[in-house]
């Protein structure tokens, strides 16, 4: 469970994320929207634990009973939180393999990690060659995404906040990339989709749709608020 309280952001002195108390349930599917600039990247980034935005002191952010805001981006990784990026970068002589083994610490052996990113990549429909070539160098925006839901599946976080992992990518990745998504569902999981598509979070089945707006949540319910999005955009929410 990843529980929020008091969680205020700020950066560069500009308040993004004001005061925000929520608790996102093991087993449910959420779906964070809302407006350009009304903090949505922010609350993946700074859960990460990225340098570029200072939480207010009295901020907490919980995984389970585990304290995360002050500790590393690294080991909030290892607690089980998985952030992906909107443009993931490349990564210069290393590949998918080399960085799930250094991540990991050899907790699964070589040759079974091999078959597992093998396995994963045959169902987000990854080219093969790709798993040797250093990670993201030349991909498309669609190859990226899945890559990061290959990572995500291999290192089985707790908690994933998949921040626009539909933009840039084509019809028929968007159906390999639901469908994947909706494999990788479980009880004790948390998967957190950050999205300007209603029909994306309505691929994936979401459970709680997450309005945010000017760094609060505004609005909150299931798949039937899509509808309202679809229809009216964000004016009356």
């Amino acid at each position: 469970m990843l529980t929020l309280k008091n969680y205020t952001v700020f950066s560069e002195k500009k308040n993004i994320l004001q005061n925000i108390t929520y608790s996102f349930t093991p087993g449910k599917t959420y779906a964070i929207m809302g407006p350009n600039g009304s903090g949505k990247s922010t609350f993946a980034l700074s859960l990460s634990g990225s340098k570029n935005f200072i939480l207010d002191p009295s901020s907490q952010a919980f995984l389970g009973t585990e304290k995360i805001t002050t500790i590393e981006p690294h080991k909030r990784a290892q607690k089980g939180l998985f952030v992906s990026f909107q443009s993931p970068p490349d990564l210069s002589g290393i590949t998918v393999f080399s960085m799930l083994r250094t991540a990991l610490h050899g907790k699964i052996p070589a040759l079974e990690l091999k078959h597992a990113i093998e396995a994963y990549a045959e169902k987000l429909h990854i080219p093969k060659e790709l798993l040797s070539r250093s990670l993201n160098d030349g991909f498309s925006g669609g190859e990226r995404k899945k890559m990061e839901l290959l990572q995500m599946a291999i290192l089985n976080p707790s908690c994933s906040i998949l921040d626009e992992i539909d933009t840039g990518v084509d019809i028929d990745a968007l159906k390999v990339m639901s469908t994947f998504l909706l494999s990788q569902k479980s009880p004790k999981k948390t998967p957190i989709i950050i999205t300007h598509r209603p029909s994306f979070a309505r691929s994936v089945q979401v459970d709680t749709v997450l309005i945010l707006k000017q760094g609060v949540f505004v609005a909150e319910g299931d798949c039937t608020l899509l509808e309202t999005i679809e229809k009216e955009g964000y004016k009356n929410i």
